[in-house]
């Protein structure tokens, strides 16, 4: 018995021993992981704490549940939940059903070079800024020189003041949040689907399947795991609303707040407004433990339907 410890003492220095410069490789990552997810976690004391300028984090009143009251007994906690929660469900259905697609469609493509054009035009909107999201989008529905409106106008048809029709708006955000992150989303499904065995579509092919056959029981099955894995992610986030597509692309107009205000953006004017960082350390702190008992939820759903499919 002595022995058998001793031998894996010896085999536990040794691969430490021979792995130590991958530890040291990976110090940075890991101290840069404490300094801006851990240590940051204090910071959740604000939300049960009337927070006061002059005496600092550790003198200011200890109030309990207070902040998360104010949250909720405002006349807007229901719309602005209702948004955030339906906003989000159909992106996460919007977006893996059309970057699977998307992806699906770019892997047929066998010219490299036009493939890779493709991709470029596909992936840029990721890059670009809210802000600059937000002027091509005024560029379209302005209503005095917007190209839509032109288009209108050339037609015989009045022109439409975007910016105060509240009812095109689900349409106008969820447009814009698939033109931008669509292309990102279905980068990754490629990368999966390239690297499924060619091996599975070459005997398709000899039994006699078609395209679409191999496509349904061939790619899609093999980047089930990723399309699990990114979906589940996607549901942890389900309470937090994307804050640069919904306070810059409407133009933070009033009019439009039933429809385009979410949690996030509520949060930023009260605090702004107010100065109540006790209330916006609460919001933060409810969307993080909503976030994860959804995200633990939809894996639980997922382990049960198929074990090994789940994230965890």
């Amino acid at each position: 018995m002595e022995k058998v410890k001793k031998t894996k003492k010896r085999k536990n220095k040794l691969y430490y021993k021979n792995n130590a410069a991958l530890y040291v490789m990976m110090l940075p990552g890991v101290i840069a992981l404490l300094a801006n997810n851990y240590l940051p976690m204090g910071g959740i004391l604000l939300a049960f704490k009337d927070y006061n300028y002059t005496k600092g984090f550790w003198g200011s009143k200890w109030v309990g549940m207070e902040n998360f009251k104010y949250l909720f007994n405002s006349d807007q906690a229901m719309i602005i939940t209702r948004n955030t929660l339906l906003y989000n469900l159909v992106f996460i259905t919007v977006s893996v059903t059309i970057a699977l697609g998307l992806a699906i469609a770019l892997g047929e493509i066998r010219n490299q070079k036009i493939a890779k054009i493709y991709q470029s035009i596909f992936f840029l909107p990721y890059f670009l800024s809210w802000v600059v999201v937000s002027y091509l989008v005024f560029s379209l529905l302005s209503v005095d020189m917007g190209m839509i409106n032109n288009v209108l106008k050339s037609f015989g048809m009045a022109p439409i003041n975007w910016y105060t029709e509240p009812k095109f708006w689900p349409w106008i955000l969820v447009t814009v949040n698939t033109w931008k992150w669509t292309g990102y989303d279905s980068i990754i499904y490629l990368a999966a689907i390239i690297g499924i065995d060619k091996t599975y579509y070459e005997a398709a092919a000899v039994d006699g399947a078609t395209r679409w056959q191999q496509i349904k029981h061939i790619t899609i099955p093999s980047i089930m795991p990723v399309i699990t894995i990114l979906t589940l992610l996607k549901v942890g986030r389900i309470f937090y609303g994307d804050f640069g597509l919904f306070w810059n692309i409407p133009k933070n107009m009033g009019i439009l707040y039933n429809v385009t205000n979410v949690i996030d953006t509520y949060v930023y004017r009260a605090l702004t407004q107010s100065g109540d960082i006790g209330m916006a350390a609460a919001s933060g702190l409810y969307q993080a433990v909503v976030g994860l008992v959804l995200i633990l939820t939809a894996n639980k759903i997922v382990k049960m339907i198929d074990p090994e499919q789940a994230l965890m």
